[in-house]
């Protein structure tokens, strides 16, 4: 009978762990359904539930299918109740195999087994634990969807209040406006070019501040009925705007420029409103490397490395490299346009990249003596395109660089220091090709040797400089030191070993340009020295190329050229030599009508006149004439710069409308910008004010301060 009652409840566990199993399919799936439901549910998806349905009994297909918890054994729950409870002795199975099958101590151990197995719980919590699992993703899911449908229930409105609160924002930076009675409200879209990438925004006041080509649509409701709203703008074009039965009147229309305009009630008019215009600039490029000219001596890689920065307002959409090559001289010169374009991909149209290009020169075909032009262009998302200057980059030709046509000229005549740097590269080409013959002692020498050669070389060319003797050899001339009287004359030691810089003989006559180069080409010399001294030749010939380079553009930099000029003066006739005849040789006169020209500042002139005297007397209507012309010259430079000039021709109106002692205010606001819109004077030649005491004072004071 216990046989019979601990297999029963073995049964009876792996027929719940299947059911539980199940259970927590069913509650993964509903948690899954549920998020993704909701998700739909938030874009608007009217059919959202029955999607969920769908996807819950696909989800629950998948997971059955992939775990199929029907196909548990007794075997199964058997290990599972070993792990679970210790005092089974890893002996549940016994249960499950045949009673003719046991020996005697398997039988024993049965017996033992099967009173443990009747008193077991009929949950085990190994069997439980996915199920809570799941229990706790399904809650989770529940609240996430619910906050999910709490957002997009009140999403509408907390864009409006966002909207609200950035209009309200703009607001506070915008000047406070003056609206007509009949206005109850406004409601201003911004819509800004699909360029920028700017979202729409929505305002309350009239001032415009947008993106050159934005959509401004107008919304105006009124508190009465009225037959007709219009905008004015720059005192020219007009928008009338459409009505309906709510009293509200809509237009729209693109800002291109800025200025100023105007709403029209019924011929009754409002303030003047600023049309602020934020114009797009072009790209900027910066170019990192390489510079404006570069040359490539022997033994340089035949590379070109162009790091550039580029960077725009709302977004690069393309960057190029045009280069041109230059081959050969004279009229056979070639020319060869090839375009280059970036790895960097364009299509997120950021503001600002950092653009590395790798040009290979001998793959455009370029050999020593050519050269490469090339530039850098780059565009943003509004189709505006920039380009940087022309770049130069030149391969040095050492067979021109080494010739000897321009020292067997006569024109190019120079001391013999100037071709050993010749020699120098040539004996380190032959080093460099019998390396592999020769012995390492011997190479080694002969670099050694080289190193000298240079150095001697830099320091013949540092005396130039007024660079230091570097011989160490005591200097001639000092035996005065060594004779007996001498001893102890500080002034004949003091001649004898130290150095007289401020010597006028001893100074150099050089140019700071020609200093300069002399300074770079030492530098490349003891460049070329330290690699020989390294025995790395190889290394050194750049340098002695460049070092070389820098000598041919010093010779050719110290050449003078006198053109060859010809002149064919006039035949004299004797009998008019020494005559003193003057009578056909008259002054020239030139008689000239000067008519005084019209001053078109004279009526902003007359204006601050008015104004200064308004402070005393009414205007006339002379008066009100004068300053109606100065409040048309005002509104065309407020068209084209409303910040300055808007606020001058608001007060000027209203001064030329009451008729009455205008404010100090508005006065000083006129005033201002009519000084702004005149010119500057200009300086006249006039003769130095001296004081009457002719300085006497000045130099008594300076005598003073002795």
């Amino acid at each position: 009978m216990k046989e019979q009652a601990a297999l029963d409840k073995i049964k009876q566990l792996q027929q719940r762990y299947i059911g539980y199993q199940l259970l927590a399919d069913v509650l993964l799936a509903a948690a899954c359904a549920t998020v993704i439901g909701s998700i739909l549910f938030y874009w608007q998806e009217s059919r959202a539930f029955w999607w969920a349905i769908l996807l819950f009994a696909i989800i629950f297909g998948v997971l059955i299918a992939i775990r199929r918890p029907w196909k548990t054994t007794l075997n199964t729950i058997c290990r599972y109740l070993n792990i679970t409870y210790p005092e089974l002795e890893e002996s549940c199975t016994l249960i499950i195999k045949p009673a003719g099958g046991l020996n005697l101590l398997e039988s024993l151990q049965l017996k033992k087994v099967e009173q443990v197995v009747t008193h077991l719980p009929a949950q085990p919590p190994i069997f439980t634990q996915r199920l809570k699992k799941t229990a706790s993703w399904l809650a989770a899911a529940v609240v996430i969807s619910l906050v999910i449908v709490f957002v997009s229930q009140r999403w509408p409105s907390v864009v409006n209040s966002f909207q609200s609160r950035s209009s309200e924002t703009q607001a506070k930076k915008l000047p406070p406006e003056k609206i007509l009675p009949q206005i109850s409200s406004v409601l201003l879209k911004i819509t800004p070019p699909a360029y920028t990438g700017k979202p729409v925004r929505h305002q309350d006041k009239f001032t415009i501040e947008a993106e050159e080509g934005a959509v401004v649509s107008w919304t105006i409701s009124t508190n009465i009925r009225v037959k007709s709203v219009v905008l004015i703008f720059n005192e020219g074009e007009k928008l009338s705007l459409k009505g309906n039965q709510a009293n509200q009147w809509k237009g729209s229309r693109i800002i291109i420029k800025p200025g100023f305009y105007q709403v029209s009630i019924d011929g009754k008019l409002s303030d003047l409103y600023q049309v602020q215009v934020i114009k797009d600039g072009i790209p900027v490029i910066h170019i990192k490397s390489p510079k404006q000219y570069t040359h490539i001596d022997a033994g340089e890689a035949p590379r070109l490395t162009v790091n550039a920065n580029v960077t725009d307002d709302y977004g690069i959409s393309n960057a190029l490299i045009f280069a041109t090559v230059a081959k050969g001289s004279g009229e056979s010169v070639k020319f060869k346009d090839t375009t280059f374009s970036f790895s960097t991909s364009f299509n997120q149209h950021s503001k600002q990249y950092n653009l590395q290009r790798i040009i290979d020169l001998p793959k455009l075909g370029m050999e020593p003596g050519d050269e490469l032009y090339f530039y850098l262009q780059a565009q943003d998302t509004h189709q505006q395109k920039s380009r940087t200057d022309v770049l130069i980059v030149s391969i040095q030709d050492t067979a021109q660089l080494l010739s000897m046509d321009g020292i067997v000229s006569a024109a190019n005549i120079k001391p013999e220091y100037f071709r050993s740097q010749r020699q120098i590269i040539l004996d380190t080409e032959k080093l460099l090709k019998e390396k592999d013959s020769i012995a390492v002692t011997v190479f080694k020498n002969r670099c050694n040797d080289l190193g000298t050669d240079q150095k001697m070389l830099r320091l013949r060319y540092g005396k130039f400089l007024g660079d230091e003797d570097e011989s160490g050899a005591e200097g001639e001339g000092n035996e005065e030191v060594s004779k007996a009287e001498n001893f102890g004359n500080a002034a004949v030691i003091m001649d004898a070993y130290t150095d007289k810089h401020d010597n006028a003989e001893d100074a150099t006559f050089l140019e700071p340009a020609v200093k300069a180069q002399l300074k770079a080409t030492l530098n490349e010399m003891w460049k070329a020295e330290l690699r020989l001294r390294l025995f790395k030749p190889q290394e050194a010939l750049p340098y002695e190329y460049k070092a070389l380079r820098l000598l041919k553009d010093l010779q050719q930099k110290s050449r003078s050229f006198v053109a060859k000029t010809s002149y064919n003066p006039p035949p004299l006739k004797p009998e008019k030599r020494l005559s003193g005849d003057l009578s056909k040789i008259a002054s020239p006169v030139n008689q000239q009508t000067l008519k005084p020209g019209t001053d078109q500042y004279e009526t902003l002139k007359k204006a601050i006149a008015i104004l200064q005297q308004s402070r005393y007397t009414a205007l006339t209507a002379a008066d009100k004439r004068v300053l109606q012309l100065a409040s048309q010259q005002l509104a065309s430079r407020a068209s084209s710069q409303p910040g300055t000039y808007l606020r001058a021709v608001s007060a000027l109106r209203r001064v030329i409308n009451n008729g009455a002692t205008p404010s100090a205010a508005d006065r000083a606001t006129i005033e201002k910008a009519i000084q702004q819109s005149l010119p500057g004077s200009k300086a006249t030649p006039s003769s130095a004010m001296s004081p009457p005491d002719m300085g006497l004072a000045q130099r008594y004071y300076k005598n003073l301060n002795r």
